[in-house]
């Protein structure tokens, strides 16, 4: 049971920090997008559509693959946000993790302070005297 409950709790924890960095790099990438000054408006909401419906971490390999076609300009600016953008998404998921470890430590510290409960009797009888 032990285990099973341990198996649970990785694979929870592993899925939360996954959608939280997705979140973050979402949010963050599109924040750097609609902010920049080299991105045309269509260019800037297009890169927030496409984050809303499929956000995934990409390499800049990839990414420069994604952006053939596009000008030279707009392809550098997007790589200098995906640049940007991935390493601030990773600590913001790292940090929950880091705070709930950190909870859990505080927690067993408290835990050490309560008493042992008591034992029960022994089994053998009481004498009445």
């Amino acid at each position: 049971m032990n285990s099973a409950a341990g198996s649970f709790g990785l694979s929870f924890g592993l899925a939360f920090a996954g959608g939280i960095m997705l979140a973050s790099l979402s949010t963050i990438f599109i924040g750097m997008a609609t902010s920049s000054t080299v991105l045309p408006s269509a260019e800037q909401q297009q890169v927030a559509t496409a984050l809303e419906e499929d956000a995934q971490v990409v390499s800049n390999t990839q990414l420069e693959e994604i952006l053939v076609g596009q000008p030279e300009e707009i392809q550098d600016e997007i790589i200098r946000i995906n640049t940007e953008a991935r390493p601030l998404a990773l600590q913001i998921a790292l940090f929950v993790p880091i705070l709930a470890g950190l909870a859990g430590l505080v927690t067993s510290f408290r835990m050490m302070r309560i008493p042992d409960p008591k034992p029960a009797g022994t089994g053998g009888g009481s004498v009445l005297g």
